[in-house]
Parts: structure tokens; C-alpha cells; sequence
């Protein structure tokens, strides 16, 4: 028999096991620790429930995760059945090897492992672990005792952390699950702590109480879409460290001067903010007043149909909130004005450090975009550039073609279709699909030719 991947055959020899289900649950205490997280690995990726909902009751480690881990068995089912194993309670065996499982991490992450382990130092440790519970707050001041008997028993004094993302979207699935969370979390009589480090809610106004259920401050990713800035602030008062920021459909009867201006004092308590997406969000003549408070290393900047002005472009190009952007939305804000200064001063700007620009629907005609190629041609970081339902003409179309070619890293372009295939310019059943497939034609051409078919430029038709 040829030796296969180590790690294929193991992984074919806990499917093996999982083939008697009963036997391999009463028969976890006595299989090596080492085996348990290929075992929970195979489990999880076969959906076998039971198994889950074993294996967290006797899990040797100190901290849990999915991490990268997919099922084709419906994941709530996969979560439901790893919460029901979870002990925050002394186990009622004494005698059983038990489980040293204090942080249990729901999230997916592809970038996590299965569980960590201890580096420099014998007392218990998770990357992951919250910043706002009892055992966080010791190692952050240096409080890490040395392995002794009475270690357990001081570990068993600290809540045990269930991390979750949580999309509140009205669904009777997230309500389900919503639900059992909260449920564990009563039952553990503050033994449990539940810590949600993404939120997503959909219209705030219908979830305001059940908000008031989770810790505000273990949010690091917020994501609204409906409401009002006055409830916005309320929600972000109760936060700290925001990583990432999106707001959509914030209606505009709320934009009063005394609520912005209490939206821009909670937008400056957030100096660990890389990421601001706001969408649908009228921002007309305003944008220099949110850019003043925004850190100066921002990564992520989205601001697409916020009604931006040429006095907004302007300020834009010249404050250092954007002078290291690595991702630029602009899309549908006019960009109809002669004077395109202030968006080549913006490229110009962020040449050094941006890797993915959109300015879709900005009505940019053939001169806007000729004035942006010398900028554009010096974004060497550039890896995705979107200018789709622009009216540009095929010429044009070339000779952004002909500029880009130098950028090595450039593999995504969404290109306009260009006016001479509309019977009148993008008017929906107008389009003539064989001049459309003759610009892509040559299109290919022109990029076979100059040895670049690793960059894909594509276009959408109605």
C-alpha cells in the first residue's frame, strides 16, 4: 500500500470511527487527547451531532473553534449540538476526565485553529479569548499563576466564554438560535459568558430590547441596515474598540445638526476603526466633518449613494484619513463636474496603497477617466478596479486597457459597456449583445496579446 498524506489517512480513519456512532461516544475518555481534534474535525464535517455534543462535554483544552470548518449538515444544527454538550456547571461525575473547556468559539474563521496552545507560558490561553471577562482582565495585567494543584480549581472561578456572530435579520432561524443562546446563558446563573464579536442587524428599531440582553462591548464588527442616527449613537455609546463600522439606509429626517454632531463625538471614541462603510447615508457637505474624527491609519473606506458634492471630493483628496486607504468605494455619487482635480489628487494620494477602487454609476465620461490614468497607472498595489455602468466609449475603454497592462497585481477589472452598444445609452433593452460580444473579443485579444490572461476584465448585461 502506498503511504498517503498523513493527515488523508487520519482524517479516513476517524471517518472509520464515526461509522458506530454509539461506541466511539461511550469510548471518548479513553481515546489519546491528541486524537480528539481530528476526531471533532471529522465529526463536524460528517454532522455527527451526537458526537459534537459529546466531545465538548469531555474536551481536554482550554478553548474550542470551528474556525475554517463547512458542513453540508445545516450548520445551526452542527451549533445547537455543541451548546447543548457545553458544561459551565461542575460536572456531575467527578471521576470522569471531565472537560477543561472555558471559551467555546462559534465563529467562523479561516484563519483559526481548532484550539490553541500554550506558548511561553503553562497557564491556559486561547488568542481569542474576550477582553471583558474576569480571566482577560488578569492576563492583561500580567496575573498568570504557575501550574499547581489548586490551578483547576482557580480556572473554574472564571465565566466560561461562548463566542458568536449574530445576525439579527428577522428569520425564524436566527430566532431559534438566538433563543438558545440566551437560554444557555440564564441557565448558567452567570456562570456563561456570551460574547458576540459580530453583529448584524437588519431594521433596529424591532431589536432594541433583545440588544439589551447582549454586551455591547465585546463588539468589534457592527453592521446596521434601517434606523435612525439618534438610535445609532445609542447603540454605539455602549461600545468601545469598533474595528469596522457599516451603516446603511439612516434616514435622513434624522440628520439634524445636535444628532450628527453626536454621531461624529461616538465616531472619535473609536481609535482601533480600520473599516467605515456607509451607504444610503446623505453626507452632503458633511464629509469633512466625519473625516476629522476618523483615525489616520483607516484601511477601508465605502461611501457609496452618500450624495457626496465636489466640495466633499475635495476635502477627500487632501485629508491624511485617506492617504493610506486600502479599498475605496465611491460608487453612485455624481461625478459629472469639469474640474477632475480634486479625484486625480485622491489617486494620486493612494497610489501607494490601494489595492481596490469602485466608481460605478458615477456617471464618469471619457475625459474624467483619461485625466485618472497616470494615477491609476501608478497604483502598483491595485488588485481590483470596478468602473462598471460608466458612458464611456470603446477607444477609451482601449486605452485604459493599454495603461493598466504594467500592473502586475491587477486581476479583477469590471468594465462599463461601452455607449455604442446601447441604442441610446444604458436604457434597459436597448443593448446590442453582438457588439457586446465584439468589445469582448477584443478585449481578449488585447490582453493575449500583451501575455496578461491572468487579469479577467468583466462586464454585466441586463
Amino acid at each position: 500500500m502506498d503511504l498517503k498524506d498523513p493527515a488523508s489517512l487520519l482524517d479516513l480513519a476517524m471517518q472509520c470511527l464515526l461509522k458506530n456512532e454509539p461506541i466511539i461516544i461511550q469510548s471518548l475518555e479513553e481515546i489519546p487527547r491528541e486524537l480528539l481534534i481530528p476526531l471533532f474535525c471529522a465529526a463536524f464535517l460528517g454532522g455527527h451531532k451526537k458526537t459534537l455534543t459529546a466531545l465538548v462535554k469531555v474536551w481536554p483544552f482550554f478553548c474550542l473553534h470551528i474556525g475554517k470548518l463547512r458542513s453540508h449538515e445545516t450548520h445551526s444544527a452542527l451549533l445547537k449540538a455543541m451548546i447543548d454538550g457545553l458544561q459551565v456547571l461542575p460536572a456531575p461525575n467527578p471521576a470522569s476526565r471531565g472537560s477543561k473547556l472555558k471559551i467555546l468559539d462559534l465563529r467562523q474563521d479561516a484563519n483559526c485553529r481548532t484550539t490553541c496552545f500554550p506558548i511561553r507560558t503553562k497557564s491556559p490561553f486561547c488568542f481569542h479569548s474576550c477582553s471583558y471577562t474576569q480571566l482577560s482582565a488578569r492576563k492583561r495585567k500580567g496575573e498568570h499563576s504557575t501550574v499547581n494543584l489548586g490551578a483547576e480549581v482557580q480556572l473554574s472561578r472564571y465565566p466560561t466564554e461562548l463566542l458568536v456572530d449574530i445576525s439579527l435579520d428577522g428569520t425564524l432561524r436566527t430566532s431559534t438560535f438566538l433563543s438558545l443562546l440566551l437560554s444557555k446563558v440564564e441557565q448558567s446563573s452567570g456562570a456563561l459568558h456570551l460574547c458576540c464579536r459580530d453583529l448584524q442587524v437588519d431594521k433596529l428599531s424591532d431589536y432594541n430590547n433583545t440588544l439589551k440582553l447582549l454586551n455591547l462591548l465585546c463588539i468589534d464588527h457592527l453592521a446596521v441596515d434601517q434606523a435612525s442616527l439618534n438610535d445609532i449613537n445609542t447603540l454605539l455609546s455602549q461600545m468601545v474598540h469598533l474595528d469596522s463600522l457599516s451603516l446603511s439606509k439612516i434616514t435622513l429626517t434624522s440628520l439634524n445638526a445636535k444628532i450628527f454632531k453626536s454621531f461624529l463625538t461616538q465616531l472619535e471614541r473609536m481609535d482601533n476603526l480600520q473599516e467605515l462603510n456607509l451607504s444610503f447615508f446623505c453626507l452632503t457637505n458633511r464629509l469633512h466633518k466625519l473625516l476629522r474624527v476618523l483615525p489616520h491609519d483607516l484601511d477601508y473606506l465605502n461611501l457609496p449613494f452618500c450624495e457626496l458634492s465636489y466640495r466633499d471630493f475635495r476635502y477627500l483628496s487632501q485629508c491624511p484619513q485617506a492617504a493610506h486607504l486600502k479599498l475605496l468605494n465611491l460608487s453612485n455619487n455624481p461625478i459629472s463636474w469639469e474640474d477632475c482635480e480634486p479625484l486625480q489628487t485622491l489617486m494620486e494620494n493612494v497610489s501607494g496603497t490601494l489595492q481596490h477602487l469602485e466608481i460605478n454609476h458615477c456617471l464618469i465620461t471619457d475625459s474624467t477617466i483619461f485625466s485618472l490614468l497616470p494615477a491609476l497607472s501608478h497604483c502598483s498595489h491595485l488588485r481590483v478596479l470596478s468602473f462598471a455602468s460608466n458612458p464611456i466609449t470603446m477607444s477609451m475603454l482601449m486605452r485604459v486597457l493599454e495603461n493598466l497592462l504594467p500592473l502586475m497585481e491587477l486581476k479583477y477589472v469590471i468594465y462599463p459597456i461601452p455607449v455604442h452598444c446601447y441604442e441610446r445609452w444604458y436604457f434597459q433593452g436597448t443593448l446590442d449583445r453582438q457588439k457586446l460580444a465584439d468589445v469582448q473579443v477584443q478585449l481578449k485579444a488585447m490582453l493575449q496579446a500583451a501575455q496578461r490572461g491572468d487579469m479577467n476584465w468583466i462586464t454585466f448585461s441586463e
